[in-house]
């Protein structure tokens, strides 16, 4: 089964880190990402831009595009990953594994109903 694992965080203590804290995490969370891709648990995972850019479409219909974070308590959502594990317990033993080198960010485990991968996404 499918989970997604997704990282969320006080989005100002993530800008307040220095350029070498910040690379600092993403080596660490890196090494995870590289072991689980070998493992061939890892799917799709991205850092998320600042909620100052996120936009939510919102309402009945064609819905109403809302500009601003999406979320209204202070933990934004960061990141996520797609991890593909044969039980709930090895989702949530690869979340303790992100935490313990994120220790302060907040990650919320859900199964994927559904999940179709895209095309490949072309860098910039």
């Amino acid at each position: 089964m499918f989970y997604a694992i997704l990282a969320y965080h006080v989005e100002d203590a993530i800008k307040a880190l220095t350029p070498q804290e910040d690379a600092a995490l993403m080596a660490d969370l890196l090494k995870i990402n590289t072991r689980l891709r070998e493992e061939g648990t890892l799917g799709p995972s991205a850092r998320l831009g600042a909620t100052q850019d996120a936009f939510t479409l919102r309402g009945p219909g064609d819905g109403v595009v809302i500009d601003g974070p999406f979320a209204e308590t202070k933990e934004q959502l960061l990141g996520l990953y797609v991890v593909d594990c044969a039980t709930r317990d090895k989702a949530i033993a690869i979340a303790r594994d992100l935490r313990r080198v994120n220790s302060t960010a907040v990650y919320e485990i859900r199964p994927i109903l559904l999940f179709k991968p895209g095309a490949p996404l072309a860098g910039k």
